[in-house]
């Protein structure tokens, strides 16, 4: 049975499960190797479809659904547990029925997980640097509200990301964030004075969702690229010039 790692936060509230797996405790090979839960990956589908019924079961759920990301801020509810094949398009997962994970894939971007427990409202969101800056951290606090969630009670926390070390970025995405977000200078830094700025993602993210006035929000300071025993890493995958590469799950439930 594969074992996440878990935030202090959300772990105290009752009523839900919830857990940041890494890669192991799957039947995956080769680059996969083990818990590969990416559906757009190119492993055996069947591999992949055992690995997320392990997740479900270790987080005690019916079954578990993700989305089709695409780096946006659109948001879904799930209801019912939909098939892998039939993933709608949105980068954000609500949900206040019992039983169904909600769960985000990722490889270097972030997964946020959040939970209202008095309301009974959980969700999943996925977010890159472009999710970031748009505000699918915000978008997915507004669509718990439309469930009955309230901001001053709902805890959120940042899974594993790649982190500032590792995250080299371009001057202009470094210019587009402080256009946007003046704030966000604060999670842009240098090894060297003249090196291309490192971003901090999930410190960004920590900032913004800070900014909402949420009950509390934890970062496990996980770094994607730099643990390559634990996680699957896009970056990593392209400068070892692999084919493709794994996709970690983040998931929460109600119970």
């Amino acid at each position: 049975m594969p074992e996440p790692h878990q935030a202090a936060n959300l772990a105290a509230l009752s009523g839900l499960a919830h857990g940041f797996f890494t890669r192991h405790g799957g039947v995956s090979r080769g680059i996969y190797e083990s818990l590969n839960c990416g559906p757009g990956s190119r492993d055996e589908p069947d591999a992949v479809r055992e690995n997320r019924a392990r997740v479900a079961a270790r987080l005690g759920a019916r079954g578990i659904v993700s989305v089709h990301q695409v780096h946006g801020t659109d948001t879904v509810v799930a209801s019912e547990i939909w098939p892998d094949t039939g993933r709608p398009r949105a980068d954000a997962i609500i949900t206040a029925t019992p039983g169904i994970a909600v769960g985000v894939l990722t490889a270097d971007c972030a997964p946020i997980l959040f939970a209202d427990a008095d309301a009974g409202v959980a969700a999943a969101a996925h977010a890159g640097w472009r999710g970031a800056i748009a505000g699918v951290a915000e978008a997915a606090v507004e669509a718990m509200e439309q469930l009955g969630a309230r901001r001053g009670r709902t805890h959120a926390a940042i899974g594993p990301t790649i982190g500032p070390e590792a995250y080299e970025v371009g001057w202009d995405l470094e210019r587009d964030f402080l256009e946007r977000d003046p704030e966000s200078a604060l999670f842009f830094s240098r090894p060297s004075a003249e090196a291309r700025p490192h971003l901090d993602l999930a410190g960004y993210l920590a900032h913004r969702l800070a900014r909402t006035g949420l009950a509390s929000v934890t970062g496990l300071g996980l770094c994607t690229f730099a643990q390559n025993k634990d996680f699957f890493s896009y970056r990593r995958s392209k400068a070892r010039k692999e084919p493709d590469y794994g996709r970690q799950i983040s998931a929460i439930v109600l119970t």
